[in-house]
């Protein structure tokens, strides 16, 4: 990833989290911060810039275990420090690993939502 330009990094982890059924882009923090929510429910922060992170939900117990393996993972930038975790994406962590914790951010807002939710959602 540290061979990409910003631009190209920021659309990688743009398309990472887009992909994610019936994801949704907004920036309702500014130009800053790109959010992306499932059933209006934010399941990643895209904070842009020269230190390029991401924002994601994460079970507690797996929050603590990630903040204490990975040095780039740390408690939330101005969240619920025991539910989401802020990870550096220009560090040398591999970009695989930070998809599958997309990947769990997503399913935790997923399995959050009601029943009739998640039936919608499925239908697509």
């Amino acid at each position: 990833m540290k061979t990409q330009t910003l631009s190209e990094q920021i659309k990688y982890w743009r398309d990472a989290c887009l992909t994610k059924l019936a994801s949704e882009e907004s920036t309702p923090f500014g130009e800053g911060t790109l959010v992306y929510k499932v059933a209006g429910k934010m399941f990643a922060l895209l904070r842009l810039g020269d230190e390029l992170s991401i924002n994601l939900k994460c079970d507690p117990q797996e929050a603590l275990i990630l903040r204490d393996t990975f040095h780039e993972v740390i408690p939330g930038y101005h969240m619920n420090k025991k539910h989401w975790n802020t990870v550096s994406l220009t560090s040398d962590l591999d970009p695989e690993l930070i998809k599958g914790w997309i990947d769990d951010s997503y399913d935790l807002v997923v399995k959050s939502l009601t029943k009739k939710q998640q039936a919608a959602l499925k239908g697509r």
